[in-house]
Parts: structure tokens; C-alpha cells; sequence
């Protein structure tokens, strides 16, 4: 699988994805579950909205 998604993307994926969370948490809003978007985009480390734009912020070349 093609890694678009670099170090910091995912660090800043993380950091939105647990405050989305914990704000529906606390308004008791289901709209927390759109939190696990991120996150599963960051442990995956591909970003399907990336591939149409050619975006890639991994560092790493992309594997052929």
C-alpha cells in the first residue's frame, strides 16, 4: 500500500482526531465519531482525498 502521509500529518491527524472525540464526549454528540476519520487515516497512512490532488507528505519514496 502507498504511503502519502508523513510524520507530521499524522501527528496532527491524531491531535484533531482525539479532540473531535472528546468533544462529542462532552456534548454527548454522536458527531464524535467523526474523530475515528483521521485517526484510521493516520495508523493506515494513506489519505484517500490526497490521491486525486497528487499529495504526498511521507518523506519516505512511495513503494512500487
Amino acid at each position: 500500500m502507498k504511503c502519502n502521509i508523513g510524520k507530521t500529518d499524522k501527528i496532527v491527524r491524531w491531535i484533531v482526531g482525539l479532540a473531535v472525540i472528546v468533544l462529542g464526549l462532552y456534548l454527548r454528540s454522536w458527531w464524535g465519531l467523526l474523530g475515528l476519520i483521521p485517526i484510521i487515516t493516520a495508523v493506515i497512512g494513506l489519505c484517500p482525498l490526497y490521491l486525486p490532488f497528487g499529495i504526498n507528505t511521507c518523506k519516505t519514496p512511495p513503494s512500487k
